[in-house]
């Protein structure tokens, strides 16, 4: 039997009662909203938004010096979607894209919602072994690529992946490697053998007229796949989560109303796009409620994207914590002038209490937002309110999101937990994507029988449905049999006077089972040894907490997206304190 009380009208936690007949409280909530789910397209959302902002402006894209209206943008879709129909794409084909922030990313997400075709979001950081990988599982018909980008010349890597290319008409590729694919859009004015250049893929378009464009987009439903994003593939392969238009364009459109954007903000957006963070949360955001998208560079830089929040007068930045950091400690950080900032989005791995403080003053960001989710979920599942307390935006992801439900369960027994315990985040609702793109096995292996979405992320719910994120299943530190949750090491060490950024891995013990290695990053000038971070903690966390071990570093392997790889920092920390041995004991 269960009760219900409302979480300060934002979700409800169920109580459940226990035989002596006293009530407790579980880990369950739901978000509450008054707004109703978005039935619609991707492509007939924007439309609307179109015909109510015209002459709003849409994009702006700082590197490219592109300035586009709503009315303009929509000008620009329709001829690149009649573009890839002219190629032969039809409803459920796919479209592989691999390039960083650029005008053409959006023309092409938007164009594909349009007509049906499902985006392939490619990492920009890929090599050859994961982009045939990542082609060969989805099935990519067209690849659309940026011709380099950094220490990635993506126009050689297709030649050496299909030789045939070299020697094709453009659009009449036969590769024995990839025998799906059969043309490459190169981003940009010159031509490459075999490959369409930007300009004559897009004189494909005089082959479909407006009404065959408005049957294609007609036929569009929102429950149908539009997107696949691969996962980061920590073990084994990358697993493609496959999303639908009702997944991601609802999940945008909350993220933004919880900000409280309208057709008069302007977000800064230097997260990459082909991740959820970039197209979800800051283009959909942004579409679905008329509001500007800036790009200020092709990838992160923190002065470009300082200069375009007072250049452009962004009222929302997002960011990954790093990157806030980066912010933050730029040289050049007090010149700028960043008054018109109100709001923003804080996500992507957990955030140091210390940088959200700053992040809230220094930067007048006092309505940021912290998100909690996973690509699998669209990616949003929980997110903080402006109107909540100081601790609760600083300590917590949030409540759960509207028209989603969280619960946290026992990872062992899969059993509810009560308030205030730890276990394992789970969440349902219409964010859970439809499953991974042709892996069952993988599917029933995160979502169970009841549609709840295993995180795999440590969690606990207070009484008010808050959640505080405490470390991954995977992440948790045991040493000589006591749980130590990095995330509660790496929030003290935050305090440290010469600590910028810190993180926090188990690494093998042959006495302990493992042990607790510092990575550090010092603020300039300073200078830390071990022996500094013991005594720092000595008497004021749990001794067995304190660390052994510690590593300076610039930066930390993360993924593009801004996701720290723990793996990797245990793998070259076994290497550099020559740990094999006990990394190779077996326990039980």
């Amino acid at each position: 039997m269960h009760e219900q009380s409302q979480a300060s009208g934002l979700g409800a936690i169920a109580a459940d009662k226990v035989t002596n007949g006293r009530s407790r409280r579980f880990s369950y909530a739901s978000g509450i909203s008054g707004k109703p789910l978005i039935g619609m397209t991707i492509g007939d959302k924007f439309d609307e938004t179109v015909e109510r902002f015209p002459d709003n402006d849409a994009l702006i894209v700082v590197h490219q010096n592109i300035r586009l209206t709503y009315a303009e943008l929509q000008a620009r879709v329709n001829q690149v979607a009649k573009g890839l129909t002219g190629l032969g794409l039809r409803k459920g084909d796919r479209v592989g894209i691999w390039s960083p922030n650029n005008y053409e990313w959006l023309a092409i997400q938007l164009a594909t919602s349009k007509i049906g075709v499902i985006l392939v979001n490619i990492n920009p950081a890929y090599r050859l072994h994961e982009l045939e990988y990542a082609l060969r599982q989805s099935g990519c018909q067209v690849m659309v690529i940026m011709p380099e980008f950094k220490t990635s010349d993506y126009t050689r890597m297709m030649y050496d992946l299909c030789p045939e290319i070299r020697d094709c008409e453009p659009g009449r590729l036969k590769s024995e490697k990839l025998p799906d694919l059969r043309a490459i859009i190169r981003i940009g004015d010159e031509g490459a053998p075999g490959m369409f250049a930007w300009d004559d893929f897009l004189g494909l378009a005089s082959q479909v007229s407006d009404s065959e464009l408005a049957s294609l987009q007609g036929n569009v439903q929102f429950d149908e796949v539009i997107n696949i994003q691969y996962t980061s593939g920590t073990t084994g392969f990358p697993k493609g989560a496959a999303l639908t238009h009702h997944n991601i364009l609802n999940n945008g459109y909350f993220v933004a109303d919880l900000q409280g954007i309208t057709e008069k903000d302007r977000m800064c957006i230097p997260v990459p796009l082909y991740h959820c963070f970039g197209m979800v949360m800051g283009n959909l955001g942004c579409i679905t409620h008329g509001a500007t998208m800036v790009y200020p560079w092709d990838s992160f830089d923190p002065l470009r994207t300082l200069q375009a929040v007072q250049n452009e007068k962004c009222t929302a930045l997002y960011g990954v914590p790093t990157m806030f950091i980066a912010e933050l400690e730029h040289p050049d950080f007090g010149k700028f002038d960043l008054s018109s900032l109100r709001t923003g989005v804080m996500a992507g791995s957990p955030c140091p209490i210390e940088v959200m403080k700053k992040v809230n003053t220094l930067m007048n960001m006092r309505e940021v937002t912290i998100c909690y989710g996973m690509t699998e979920t669209s990616p949003v599942s929980a997110q903080t309110r402006a109107g909540a307390s100081l601790d609760k935006r600083v300590s917590t992801v949030g409540v759960a999101h509207p028209h989603v439900e969280i619960k946290i369960v026992n990872p062992v027994t899969s059993l509810i937990v009560p308030i205030g315990e730890s276990g394992e985040l789970c969440t349902r609702g219409y964010s859970v994507m439809s499953g991974y793109w042709n892996n069952e096995k993988a599917t029933h292996e995160a979502i169970d029988h009841a549609g709840w979405m295993h995180t795999g992320d440590l969690a606990e719910m207070d009484e008010e449905g808050y959640v505080k994120i405490v470390g991954r299943i995977k992440d948790m530190i045991i040493r000589g049999g006591e749980n130590i949750y990095p995330r509660e090491i790496e929030e003290f060490l935050h305090h440290h006077p010469e600590i910028s950024d810190v993180q926090v891995i188990g690494v093998p013990d042959l006495k302990y089972g493992e042990e607790i290695m510092v990575w550090a990053r010092l603020k300039p000038g300073s200078s830390v040894t071990i022996t500094d971070v013991r005594d720092f903690c000595q008497g004021k966390i749990a001794h067995y907490k304190i660390p052994r071990y510690l590593k300076l570093v610039d930066d930390f392997p993360m993924t593009i997206s801004g996701k720290i790889q723990k793996y990797l920092m245990r793998e070259e920390s076994i290497r550099e304190l020559g740990l094999q041995q006990a990394s190779e004991t077996k326990t039980a």
